[in-house]
């Protein structure tokens, strides 16, 4: 196991900012970035210095926050809407005791040669503990290449872990997120555009043509699927999420500041559901809330304004007290082939239950 420590800003400083964008027509929130009195822990600080990893998804197992991130290899291949340009072929884990301090890299938890039915590039990934056994659910394009998601098995959160021999039935597209809810059942969110291969599908069949939905017609939806008891399979058809405005209208494809592209994540807070992701294109995180795990959720507004790199994506946990959101940019690697690195910074709610922007650009 290799040790890392934080780099990046100065952990001590006393700044107050305050600048406040437009008034949203559709939320009502404010655009940018609102006022926070910072500490040690919201400044951002990247997780490790050498190795690139992007699309960290953090959980709380055994006392200890573990992150599942996906890992930025450069293939040499010239930089396309696909991801062709990473050759990303295994999973490291990553665990710390307290937030600040140093990061443990377990090693290589899941490699390429391990997953029998996969063929390249394993992308972002989530993980799920049920009675100590530790799930990693991982998209990877198949011999074919078409992306399905498929599980890996551990008796540890830091693995090694074992892939079961053929990919979730049924599963299609990338970024699987897995959600427990209070009553113990689990769901696991995915779907995303362009590479993600998204487009390919309507209700969760394959279609002739995977264009685009026309920009005045409604955006292609994030899915989800409650799993099986055995954490395996979906326990029924994936379902479509809606995400509306205020008024209860759904996004248009064209709609780009505000529809779906990927990386879906679910936390709940207060007794409401909170569906995050990402514009994709248009670099931003937003969050949507809702009254029950299918949704429908009503937008609410930015959380991270676009960073340094094409892509965002991320998690929320809350950990000894506080709440953590976890993304990347690529700063470390000075943009080449948007190498992208890991980051945590802490995340705070209005009294209203909004969450407060964060600005992508720190």
């Amino acid at each position: 196991m290799k040790k890392y420590f934080y780099y990046g800003s100065s952990l001590v400083f006393v700044a107050v900012i305050i600048i406040l964008m437009a008034f949203r027509s559709v939320s009502g929130r404010v655009e940018g970035i609102q006022s926070v009195t910072e500490d040690n822990n919201s400044q951002p600080h990247y997780l490790t210095k050498d190795l690139y990893i992007a699309d960290p998804s953090a959980h709380v197992f055994n006392g200890e926050i573990y992150i599942y991130p996906s890992h930025d290899i450069e293939s040499g291949i010239s930089e396309d809407d696909n991801g062709d340009h990473f050759a990303m072929r295994d999973y490291h884990i990553f665990s710390m005791k307290s937030i600040g301090v140093n990061v443990t890299d377990h090693g290589v938890a899941l490699d390429l040669d391990g997953v029998p039915w996969a063929g390249r590039q394993m992308w972002a990934p989530d993980a799920a503990e049920k009675k100590g056994k530790y799930y990693l659910y991982f998209p990877a394009k198949d011999k074919t290449d078409i992306f399905r998601i498929g599980v890996a098995v551990s008796d540890k959160p830091e693995g090694p872990f074992k892939a079961e021999a053929n990919p979730i039935r049924g599963s299609f597209s990338i970024d699987p997120a897995v959600f427990k809810d209070d009553d113990g059942k689990y769901y696991l969110y995915f779907g995303g555009i362009w590479g993600g291969q998204l487009q390919r599908y309507r209700n969760g069949k394959a279609i002739e043509c995977g264009a685009e939905p026309a920009v005045d017609k409604p955006a292609l939806k994030p899915q989800v699927s409650r799993l099986s008891n055995d954490m395996l399979q979906f326990a029924e058809p994936p379902k479509s999420i809606e995400i509306t405005d205020r008024n209860g209208q759904p996004f248009k494809a064209g709609d780009t500041e505000h529809r779906f592209f990927e990386a879906s994540w679910m936390h709940k807070y207060n007794g409401k559901y909170y569906f995050s992701y990402s514009t994709g294109d248009t670099h931003k995180l937003c969050d949507a809330i809702g009254d029950n795990p299918y949704g429908p959720f009503t937008y609410q507004g930015v959380i991270l304004t676009p960073v340094v790199g094409w892509t965002t994506h991320h998690s929320i946990v809350e950990f000894q007290g506080k709440w953590y959101l976890f993304y990347h940019d690529s700063k470390p690697s000075g943009g080449k082939t948007w190498l992208r690195s890991t980051k945590v910074v802490e995340l705070k709610y209005n009294e209203d239950g909004t969450i407060q922007t964060i600005d992508g650009q720190k």
